[in-house]
């Protein structure tokens, strides 16, 4: 019987060290779980691409990604309509402190498609962290900074209406078909290597040209030089590319 009080007390005792321990973690946050790291900041411009049909120069945009960070960042570029539009190098990777422009060309330039809004979402990763943004585009009639007569034959349109209805009608996010074809250093290394070949063999003379310079099993087929000529026409596409 004289034991009794002496487990209510060390009971009381170890729920009121239960309750000061739950508030003192309420109090610092230190709940042991793991908050999930913040979001990468992106700094992509500009946020809106418009092109306009009848102004050839505005269907060639320029996103700028800009990378103040002290570490590398690999990207990637995806887009509800890949098949309207045509990213050059949708996928690669940005130096610390320095930007990369992405040209954005839009391939399906027709009155049916005036009004229609795409959406544009870049992945960014570096430094342990991911991070996206995303930037609309949108194909307008006429020219940039006036009017056209086209205009008026387009029903007029809520914007925060139609930015719902685009949302919730869009489909996935695609990735855009690889137009890179040197994605790697070991890939530009083969390509220039390839390539100074190819200007070597159209350097030699012909099997019909008589050379005192040049020895005899050097000498090559027009053949020959049509096929390096062709290589190098391919490299060089990949090249401006």
């Amino acid at each position: 019987m004289q034991g009794q009080p002496i487990k209510r007390q060390d009971s009381e005792g170890s729920g009121r060290s239960g309750s000061e321990g739950r508030r003192r973690q309420r109090e610092t946050g230190e709940t042991g779980e793991t908050t999930p790291p913040s979001p990468l900041p992106v700094f992509l411009f500009p946020t809106e691409l418009l092109f306009y049909a009848a102004q050839r120069s505005s269907h060639r945009r320029v996103l700028t990604l800009y990378n103040p960070y002290s570490f590398n960042l690999s990207f990637k570029m995806l887009c509800t309509a890949p098949s309207l539009y045509r990213v050059v190098d949708a996928e690669g990777s940005v130096r610390a402190k320095s930007c990369v422009d992405l040209v954005v060309r839009h391939q399906e330039v027709s009155l049916r498609h005036c009004g229609r809004r795409d959406c544009f979402r870049l992945e960014v990763s570096g430094g342990g962290q991911r991070g996206s943004r995303e930037v609309w585009a949108e194909l307008k009639p006429g020219e940039e900074g006036g009017g056209g007569e086209n205009v008026a034959l387009l029903p007029s349109r809520t914007p925060g209406l139609q930015d719902r209805n685009t949302v919730q009608t869009q489909p996935g996010f695609l990735q855009f078909p690889g137009y890179t074809a040197m994605q790697s250093p070991s890939q530009f290394a083969v390509c220039v290597v390839l390539g100074v070949a190819c200007v070597t063999v159209l350097m030699f003379p012909l099997h019909s040209e008589p050379s005192s310079m040049v020895p005899s099993y050097a000498h090559v087929t027009v053949n020959h030089k049509l096929v390096c000529a062709y290589i190098l026409g391919l490299l060089t596409m990949a090249f401006l590319r």
